[in-house]
């Protein structure tokens, strides 16, 4: 789904469903009443307070390539239709079988795909795994966390700090908060955010760095983008100092229909604007409309790139 305009407000929509709010907070406090499994060994959780894309997957993948020696992800596989738990195995499985971000994982470290994230910490526990790192989960009790790290997308937030279905949260930012170790933030603070969070609380800011394998300045694209918030995306094109003849913004986990592919093939055709598109989208791409792609992927990189490897030590 696309986030309802809305959760960035506290107009009379959201006024009118916060009393139901009521029931999301009492859920949320009682299933993580619950205690988890102890797995013995490291496990991160990188979750959010909301739902929605806030940058816990370019977390994971921050992480997972830095871990030694043998760290494994494990995430939930949303959007596949393989409720697991199984190892990916990116040469028989697509996105539609275990998700668009559990194939970008997967091209980092060992990931495992599992709605019942006990048993999936088991089987990468049993696979020989060294760490787990989870891609979100922070409201989910289930396994018992080692670090848990709040990641905040500056530009968006807590939108209008409201529980679903009135915003975007899952739980209070504080109730959430309290349970993580540090917060990430990032890029920049445009909503206020960190104000929200208890005082004395670690928060470690990165940005976005995009990149490309080929040069986009001064080239006429087509940016398309299913993920959380696509305007974010359409930035880092313009970054790299692309001309944007077009952009098409599509629902998070958006999974592409023939008439989807059809039209950006055409409109690539009639104007000889280049297709670029995110690694999430891309890996759930037909052949067809791949090979009219480019791909914009993106680092983080850290404002102080010494305290996050020590906070990971």
């Amino acid at each position: 789904m696309k986030a309802p305009r809305f959760w960035t407000q506290r107009g009379l929509a959201a006024q009118a469903l916060r009393p139901f709010s009521l029931i999301t907070r009492i859920a949320t406090a009682q299933r993580m009443r619950k205690r988890g499994v102890s797995l013995g060994i490291k496990t991160i959780c990188i979750g959010n307070a909301g739902v929605g894309g806030a940058g816990k997957t370019m977390v994971v993948l921050d992480i997972l390539r830095r871990l030694k020696p043998n760290p494994y992800g494990l995430t939930r596989g949303y959007g596949g239709t393989q409720a697991g738990p199984l190892l990916v195995d990116r040469g028989q499985h697509e996105a539609v079988d275990v998700g668009d971000e559990a194939m970008l994982l997967a091209a980092v470290a060992p990931t495992v795909v599992a709605h019942d994230r006990a048993a999936g910490a088991r089987l990468a526990l049993a696979e020989g795994a060294s760490a787990i790192v989870m891609d979100d989960g922070l409201q989910n009790p289930s396994v018992q966390k080692t670090l848990s790290l709040l990641v905040i997308d500056g530009g968006y937030g807590f939108g209008n700090g409201l529980l679903l279905p009135a915003g975007p949260l899952r739980e209070p930012v504080r109730a959430a908060a309290a349970r993580c170790q540090a917060a990430v933030l990032i890029g920049a603070d445009e909503t206020g955010a960190l104000a929200l969070l208890p005082p004395g609380l670690p928060v470690y800011r990165a940005e976005l760095q995009p990149l490309c394998a080929e040069s986009l300045a001064r080239r006429p694209v087509i940016a398309f983008a299913g993920i959380g918030r696509p305007e974010k995306f359409f930035r880092s094109v313009l970054a790299l100092g692309a001309e944007l003849v077009d952009t098409h913004s599509y629902p998070d986990h958006h999974v592409y229909s023939a008439r989807d592919i059809t039209s950006l093939l055409g409109q690539t055709s009639s104007t000889g604007a280049k297709l670029v598109t995110t690694a999430k989208d891309y890996v759930k791409l037909p052949p067809s409309l791949r090979a009219a792609c480019l791909v914009v992927q993106a680092r983080l990189t850290w404002e102080d790139e010494a305290a996050w490897e020590n906070l990971l030590k």
